[in-house]
């Protein structure tokens, strides 16, 4: 591959994503602040939201993505999304030689949830070629980069830049004013089968003798009828008096709900970062999670509780513990108050993106020597 020079602040930049650039995903939500972050800093960057299906693509999203890479001179800096990415390895090849393609992962493909091993296979050999054609790959996370060696990823091409969070007011339990009533937890999450909403319900269903609700942010649209699962589920268990499913928010609504919460909920059973873990506690919110995939490094000890993922026991258990213990309770909030100051912000992710995008090739692709630690 012939190598562009570097191409100072000036130098244009296209970021290309799957579908609606303006989802309220976390991946998609990362994408909006880097880009936000880049243009501060007077780099110029053009946004191409793709056409069609995805990760497996349709007829449509291949066209999608051929245009929007013919329409690119050559030389030219272009960053995808893996989402976008992953599934097309043979569209971009003919691209690969001319472009400075740069990969955004924010988590394998291969990784997702429910997937059977056909799948699986398919999205490992599908996105380690995609990523075979990157000069370099930007992850969310040290865990993504550590998992990058059986794409064949070297450490030479690997740079992490991990989300910011912006500034936010204490929520109204972080200064331990506990108010009478029940106890009021949150979890934002799309309501997919990664996210673990299954298992939150059922390890509610066994403390209806405590009192507590639930508010529940994030789309219902993105797999209707594990949704509706879920929906039938809280009924089942008797639960739906107690579950307020709230969809997607904007921000102020989404504000709102952090700033009511005593608690945030994230039952995920993996995660690339876990965005909305730091945002919770940029408010002073302590978190129970789970160690699926990087939350494991994203969750300060001291700031929650963190159960294996797919454990719907271990979840009730901590829980209660938190539901029971008033002592608990206010340590976990001074924890969260306390990581609260460790947090970097968008300007600072901005910088180390923009530092990864600028940093100089290697000089030869060296896929396949063994992954070191990747530089941040």
């Amino acid at each position: 591959m012939a190598s562009p020079s570097a191409p100072g602040l000036s130098a244009p930049l296209t970021l290309i994503v799957a579908g609606d650039p303006g989802q309220l995903t976390g991946g998609y939500v990362y994408d909006a602040r880097i880009v936000a972050a880049l243009r501060a800093r007077g780099r110029s960057v053009e946004v191409v939201g793709l056409e069609g299906r995805f990760p497996v693509p349709d007829a449509p999203a291949r066209d999608s993505m051929a245009r929007a890479l013919s329409a690119l001179p050559d030389g030219a800096r272009v960053v995808i999304d893996g989402l976008a990415m992953g599934g097309l390895p043979e569209v971009i090849a003919p691209h690969a030689d001319r472009l400075a393609i740069i990969a955004l992962v924010h988590h394998p493909l291969a990784d997702e949830t429910g997937l059977d091993e056909a799948n699986r296979r398919h999205f490992l050999d599908s996105e380690t070629r995609a990523l075979a054609l990157a000069r370099r790959v930007i992850v969310t996370s040290r865990w993504t980069a550590r998992g990058l060696d059986r794409f064949g990823v070297a450490a030479s091409r690997l740079r992490v830049v991990e989300p910011g969070v912006e500034a936010a007011p204490l929520a109204s339990s972080a200064l331990d004013l506990e108010s009478p009533g029940p106890r009021r937890l949150l979890c934002v999450a799309t309501l997919i089968p990664r996210k673990g909403h299954d298992l939150l319900l059922e390890a509610l269903a066994a403390l209806q003798d405590r009192d507590w609700r639930l508010e529940v942010v994030g789309s219902h649209a993105r797999d209707p009828d594990h949704a509706a699962g879920l929906f039938a589920a809280a009924r089942r268990y008797g639960l739906e008096e107690r579950i307020l499913w709230a969809g997607e928010r904007d921000a102020a609504g989404l504000a709102a709900a952090y700033h009511r919460a005593e608690l945030f909920v994230l039952p995920s059973r993996y995660e690339g970062y876990g965005m909305v873990v730091t945002e919770a506690l940029s408010r002073g919110l302590p978190v129970l999670t789970t160690t699926g995939g990087a939350l494991v490094d994203t969750l300060p000890a001291q700031a929650g509780l963190a159960v294996p993922p797919g454990d719907a026991a271990a979840l009730g258990d901590a829980l209660a513990a938190w539901l029971d213990d008033a002592d608990l309770r206010r340590r976990l909030r001074r924890g969260a108050r306390e990581a609260r100051h460790d947090l970097s912000d968008w300007q600072q992710a901005g910088d180390r993106f923009l530092a990864a995008l600028d940093d100089p090739f290697p000089a030869a692709d060296s896929a396949g020597t063994p992954l070191e630690e990747p530089r941040q």
